[in-house]
């Protein structure tokens, strides 16, 4: 089996900074509460940037707290082919396109189409909180990836 090796102890060397995405993390989190966003809707989105980003911990912590918190394991599966399957409801499609083409923003500039599409299966509180938890994964999965101070594996829910 190969593995990665960390290239840098992120946390140890930019502690400063690690615990500030950490405080954004509950921040994220506390938005998301605030907003009654669903759990599981919260780990699909998470689950989905990541397999954009290719963070591989990531991937492997939030799949393993979907699955802790009820998802199935056919939704996690299909979830790389999330439009071409009947497995998610209009909500969770409207939030996973969002998530998605807030992920590719360089390429796809946020579309009107996927904004407004949220913006009708959101409140503008629940819309707020989402793209919080957007932000935050994306920010998780630049660190994750750049520093592979995250071994895959690792993480125990």
């Amino acid at each position: 089996m190969t593995t990665t090796e960390p290239r840098i102890n992120f946390g140890k060397h930019a502690a400063g900074f690690y615990g500030a995405m950490a405080h954004l993390d509950q921040a994220a989190t506390k938005e998301l509460d605030n907003a009654g966003i669903d759990v599981l809707l919260r780990e699909l989105v998470r689950i989905r940037a990541s397999q954009l980003n290719g963070c591989a911990f990531c991937i492997d912590m939030h799949t393993k707290d979907a699955r802790a918190a009820g998802e199935t394991e056919q939704r996690i599966y299909a979830l790389t082919a999330w439009r071409e399957t009947p497995f998610f409801s209009d909500r969770e499609r409207a939030a996973l396109a969002l998530a998605e083409s807030v992920t590719l923003m360089p390429q796809t500039h946020v579309p009107d189409a996927d904004f407004e599409e949220a913006a009708g299966q959101f409140s503008e509180t629940e819309l707020a909180a989402l793209i919080s938890l957007i932000v935050t994964i994306n920010a998780w999965n630049g660190i994750g990836v750049t520093t592979r101070a995250f071994v895959p594996g690792s993480y125990q829910p």
